[in-house]
């Protein structure tokens, strides 16, 4: 099997960089070592693991926003094993810039928290990053 390269990481090593940002966000291993799943509270936002041969980054998004991007970039595709409406997979494509990885990291935080009740919200979703 052929080792995993820096390049073909980048988009887990951006996503990683972001969740360490975010307020209350934590990494476990409850599905073993070799998958991090990020969490807030006890709630998973963000899972980094491998498809075959491809480490990639599954997120939490809304219906219609994942829709868009799936239209919009080969890289991102259907939630891999998590629903397929509410979760997307950001493969390791070129055409996900910096920006857009750290915009969708933040989005799917965001909607995690928002469903937390308020006080044990680490953020206030309508306010944060502004």
């Amino acid at each position: 099997m052929n080792e995993v390269t820096p390049r073909q990481k980048r988009v887990q090593t951006r996503a990683r960089a972001r969740a360490n940002e975010l307020p209350g966000a934590e990494c476990s291993h409850p599905f073993g070592e070799q998958v991090d799943v990020f969490k807030v509270c006890g709630k998973m936002f963000m899972m980094h693991t491998e498809m075959p041969g491809q480490p990639v980054v599954v997120l939490k998004v809304t219906p219609e926003e994942g829709r868009v991007l799936q239209l919009a970039y080969e890289s991102i595709t259907p939630g891999y094993h998590m629903n397929k409406k509410h979760w997307i997979t950001l493969g390791p494509g070129e055409e996900l810039a910096d920006q857009l990885i750290d915009d969708l990291v933040t989005e799917s935080y965001l909607l995690v928290v928002e469903k937390l009740p308020a006080r044990l919200r680490p953020v206030d979703p309508a306010t944060f990053g502004q």
